[in-house]
């Protein structure tokens, strides 16, 4: 492994395992997870920020050699652009809350992104007067658009189309199209719209739900719709959501427990509501097929986990010693 992304690395991103999760699965009603910290830099998000920056080359408004990619983030889009900028050759900035992982502000900097901090909430919000880390970005890029881009991810339909035309077939192959639910966090909305939007072509009778954090959560990468707006990019084709749920800390965090002593996986807090809400919908249910996003691992949680009380220091290295599903980690920690 090594934090030096070539320029190759790009061809990796997508085409992510779907596993069953046994443990959790009956003979009718079976929980598939993908797993998409197979992902050359460790997250979904390396889907979105691909094709973002691929739109602006082709639209002539990022140039090798004079832009700087700026962009507000919750830890994920920024490591993957981090990786992406620096596989392409671009400097990248990113605005992130003071309150994201350690772990997460060190993979930023191992790749050579410059780190402006805010006091935001965990995730940047949308709305007047709360979105701090969005309107740093803005005000640093506004003034110099000969220099800087800013994909935007909260508006841009680049983020929707990667999982258009990439998660939701992928998907849809995966499971002969026969899934029955489909689940996935919600924070800028490009996962769920796009990959739902998707499989509602294909077969509209599949469920999308669509999975929210608790107020005051510590869910990285997840939002509260109740304390922030709803971004542009997800008003656009909200209407794709046919149930939305709200996941806790609590049941996220015992989800991750589970899944590192059941299935040998250590999932990131996320993946964890995506598991929890699966369960909720399991137990309603006769027959289906449930397939949720599994949005990252857990190797940048270690210090959330056990301020938490997740796992133990001891049980967190057991459980990445023993995660059985082939951890892949292109970036050093």
């Amino acid at each position: 492994m090594t934090a030096i992304a070539s320029a190759d690395i790009v061809k990796e991103i997508g085409n992510t395992p779907l596993i069953l999760l046994d443990s959790f699965s009956t003979t009718k009603v079976k929980l598939y997870a993908k797993l998409e910290w197979y992902n050359p830099f460790g997250s979904v998000k390396d889907r979105a920020a691909y094709w973002m920056v691929k739109d602006a080359e082709r639209r002539g408004v990022l140039r090798k050699g004079k832009s700087i990619i700026i962009e507000p983030t919750s830890g994920n889009t920024g490591i993957a652009l981090a990786g992406i900028s620096q596989a392409l050759g671009y400097n990248v900035e990113i605005v992130i809350p003071d309150k994201v992982s350690d772990e997460t502000k060190r993979i930023l900097k191992k790749l050579g992104a410059t780190i402006h901090e805010t006091s935001d909430d965990l995730c940047p919000r949308v709305g007047a007067g709360t979105d701090q880390s969005i309107a740093l970005a803005t005000a640093i890029a506004k003034p110099r658009p000969d220099i800087y881009y800013m994909p935007n991810q909260y508006e841009n339909d680049a983020n929707f189309l990667a999982h258009y035309e990439g998660t939701g077939p992928e998907i849809w192959r995966q499971t002969h199209g026969e899934l029955t639910h489909f689940f996935t966090g919600c924070g800028t909305g490009g996962t769920i719209t796009g990959t739902g939007t998707f499989l509602k072509k294909m077969n509209k009778n599949v469920k999308i739900i669509a999975i929210q954090a608790q107020r005051n959560h510590l869910l990285q990468g997840l939002r509260n719709f109740e304390e922030s707006s709803m971004p542009d990019l997800f008003i656009r084709r909200e209407s794709v959501v046919d149930e939305w749920l709200t996941a806790t800390n609590k049941e996220s965090f015992d989800a991750v427990n589970e899944l590192a002593i059941k299935e040998k996986l250590l999932v990131g807090p996320s993946s964890g509501s995506v598991l929890a809400s699966m369960l909720k919908v399991a137990g309603t249910i006769d027959k289906g097929m449930l397939v949720g996003i599994f949005a990252d691992n857990g190797t940048k949680f270690k210090s959330l986990y056990i301020q938490q009380g997740v796992f133990s220091e001891d049980q967190y290295d057991t459980a990445l010693s023993i995660d059985n599903k082939a951890t892949r980690d292109y970036v050093l920690l």
